[in-house]
């Protein structure tokens, strides 16, 4: 079975990004992130409501961290440190050396390639600093841009399963993406 130490925590650059740890003193970003309609429209989790709510979402990823069950970045350009997105490892599966990866991104920066960017260098992290054998993927079948990106990088669709989740009084979908550790 894997296990993880994520400390110290691996800030992780790419050509224009810098994947860093998420502080209280992102709280306005994530708020921005977790409570806008439109970025979280794939992922069915309640919107915050303030800061309050933030701090307890920054709380319960760097909780995560420390105890090694988790671990996301926040995404921020490498000449600007405001919080664009959140990336990171999530159910993780350590006796099946498999983990899901998610992210989520403000909307004024899709399109530009930041999350393809992100994705890439998580995936390389994935295999061989955490020493994953595969990554998946779960997205709404609705999210046609994630989709393309996961196709991009290699990810194949193994499942589309039919009103799986409950959320806010509907079923939802949901279909998995994984990828293979390279041979």
């Amino acid at each position: 079975m894997l296990e993880f130490n994520f400390t110290p925590f691996p800030v992780i650059e790419t050509e224009r990004l810098l994947l860093k740890r998420i502080t209280n003193d992102d709280v306005n970003e994530v708020f921005e992130l977790r409570s806008n309609p439109e970025t979280m429209k794939y992922i069915p989790r309640p919107l915050l409501k303030n800061n309050e709510d933030a701090l307890e979402h920054i709380a319960m990823i760097e909780d995560k961290i420390v105890t090694n069950i988790g671990i996301n970045w926040g995404i921020t350009l490498k000449d600007n440190p405001k919080l664009l997105g959140i990336i990171g490892f999530y159910r993780i599966q350590p006796e099946h050396h498999r983990a899901e990866i998610g992210y989520m991104l403000l909307p004024e920066f899709h399109g530009k390639g930041i999350i393809p960017e992100a994705l890439k260098t998580l995936i390389d992290y994935g295999f061989n600093k955490m020493k994953l054998h595969s990554i998946e993927a779960v997205i709404d079948p609705d999210n046609y841009a994630s989709e393309r990106v996961l196709q991009k990088l290699g990810f194949i669709k193994e499942g589309h399963f039919k009103e799986v989740e409950y959320f806010e009084g509907h079923f939802l979908d949901s279909v998995v993406y994984s990828l293979l550790e390279p041979k």
